[in-house]
């Protein structure tokens, strides 16, 4: 008992194995951020040097296209690649099903025009500006999507510049909270036409701390509109904040126990930022000293990072899921394997389904995937057990901050679901596709190989019969080992039928798919794939 209270007044040494751990290194070329778990690790992000994180940006842009058909419209905000906007985006939104919708005792509803769809291509046409939010940030070939719905976040408020809707997290359960976070909201100070949202981590918060916040967006709002005042389109009007901002404003809440950082500096960037909200979230904070580990490896987490990249997962039991990421979809398989923990075979199958359905919910959040996820789960003969793995994914998925949808196990095992995707996955930040197998993740056989260079060789020898004499054959060496033993015959045929020799060379650097067929004399490429 002393120990936990010491834990969260941020007294003693630092324990990453026990209670919610935030682990931050540093290096010159890179910021690793992990969010632990009693030592699991449940998230991980990455900034790079150079790095733009425009998600959550607010651009003055330039409509350059409208695509009926689409229902959407590209915007120039001074990227590469034009922003998509789809008409839905740019039509003031609903309150989201996650808050409770407030009234203000103040308030007179105005009458204003319902705007649909149809409207936006004469509120918005080609050329104009449009001052926009990037709520998805570019994925594989995809632009940046954006929205006309812009709000600002702040550590308990979010503010929306252009809708008068209030509202409170319904994951704040406690009816008496909510009474009193009412409250407060009807006595805040807020411009005319704006709105707020009391996110979350509100829940147990002083009116002050709400009355600081909200000057603080109110502030930052300005500066947003001063800029697009004086900056003409396209331009970046605001942008996120780094990643060790948005540790302190997103993550360092009551139920993280300490933040473990291994840079002086940073470590006090850090204070200072938790300092405003509080002297023990303050106290959380410590510097972990470089020692003879790396911080990660001396906390344990360092291989589970490598594993977060592995196609196979383990469970505890015994039983393995496989993940394979696409460009629109996740399909994961699940698998007993070594799992033989009981003679009943519907209890094996439920504990590892069970496992397994806890798992896919980490790896998604840990790995930063979505888009429609299917899960193949081994077959379950009872209804009760399918509801028993459906509750365990729901109440996994409680902690994920993406928003996700899960359906009911389908009549043959599949359980669909989506998640939100905001960013490119974990994955694709930090490998590129293979140059080798162009991202296939297979390789053609030295056999299949050896068919098509005696095919396109057949080719070049019907071409060039009079023309040309000895050819040179450049190849990968294990399809010119395949050529010394399995297809010698074959090649000795081949070469009867030319009027000159056939040379064959090997380079180990050459990719196995590669080859150039050369002639001897002048060194002119023949053919080459």
């Amino acid at each position: 008992m002393i120990q936990h209270i010491k834990r969260l007044l941020g007294i003693g040494k630092p324990d990453p194995k026990h209670g919610n751990s935030i682990i931050v290194n540093v290096e010159k070329l890179e910021r690793r951020v992990a969010l632990l778990e009693d030592g699991l690790l449940e998230e991980y992000t990455v900034e790079r040097e150079g790095d733009q994180n425009i998600v959550g940006g607010i651009f003055k842009g330039r409509v350059k296209n409208i695509e009926g058909g689409l229902k959407a419209m590209f915007v120039d905000i001074g990227l590469d690649k034009n922003a998509f906007l789809h008409f839905w985006d740019a039509i003031p939104a609903a309150l989201d099903a996650d808050l409770e919708e407030i009234q203000r005792a103040s308030s007179k509803k105005k009458k204003t025009k319902n705007i649909t769809s149809k409207d936006i291509p004469d509120i918005y046409p080609v050329g104009s500006e449009i001052v926009i939010q990037v709520s998805k940030g570019p994925i594989g070939t995809k632009g940046p999507r954006v929205t006309t719905n812009i709000s600002l976040a702040g550590r308990y408020l979010v503010l929306m510049p252009f809708t008068e809707q209030f509202g409170i997290s319904r994951k704040i359960e406690d009816p008496k909270e909510r009474a009193r976070l009412r409250k407060i909201i009807q006595k805040l100070s807020i411009p005319e036409g704006m709105g707020i949202i009391m996110r979350t981590i509100a829940q147990g918060t002083r009116a002050r701390h709400f009355v600081r916040d909200l000057a603080m967006l109110l502030d930052q709002w300005d500066e947003i509109e001063s800029r697009r005042a004086n900056n003409p389109a396209p331009a970046c009007i605001f942008q996120e904040p780094g990643l060790i901002e948005r540790i302190a404003r997103d993550f360092l809440t009551e139920e993280i126990n300490q933040v473990l950082c291994d840079d002086a500096d940073t470590t006090e960037r850090i204070r200072q930022i938790a300092g405003k909200i509080s002297r023990r979230a303050k106290r959380r904070v410590h510097h972990m000293p470089t020692s003879t580990q790396p911080l990660f490896e001396r906390v344990g987490i360092q291989k589970q990072i490598d594993e977060a990249f592995s196609r196979q997962v383990w469970l505890p039991c015994g039983g393995y899921i496989v993940i394979d990421e696409t460009e629109a979809l996740i399909a994961i398989d699940v698998n007993t394997g070594r799992n033989r923990g009981s003679k009943d075979v519907d209890k094996v199958i439920l504990e590892t389904n069970v496992e397994a359905a806890r798992e896919v919910a980490r790896q998604l959040r840990l790995r930063n995937i979505g888009g429609i996820v299917v899960i193949d789960l081994i077959d379950m003969r009872h209804r009760k057990d399918q509801q028993t793995v459906y509750k365990a994914i729901k109440d996994r998925l409680k902690k994920d901050k993406a928003k996700t949808q899960v359906l009911q196990i389908s009549p043959i095992g599949l359980m669909e679901m989506t998640r939100q995707r905001i960013n490119e996955s974990l994955r694709d930040s930090m490998y590129e596709p293979c140059p080798y197998c162009q991202g296939r993740a297979r390789v053609k056989t030295p056999m299949t190989m050896s068919v098509e260079i005696q095919r396109r060789l057949n080719t070049v020898i019907l071409k060039h019969r009079d023309t040309i004499g000895d050819i040179i054959v450049i190849v990968n060496s294990d399809v010119l080992n395949r050529f010394k033993s399995e297809d010698s015959k074959l090649l000795g045929e081949l070469e009867r039928a030319h009027s000159g020799r056939l040379i064959f060379r090997s380079d180990p650097t050459l990719n196995r798919e590669r080859f150039l067929i050369i002639d001897a004399k002048t060194e002119k490429t023949l053919d080459q794939a």
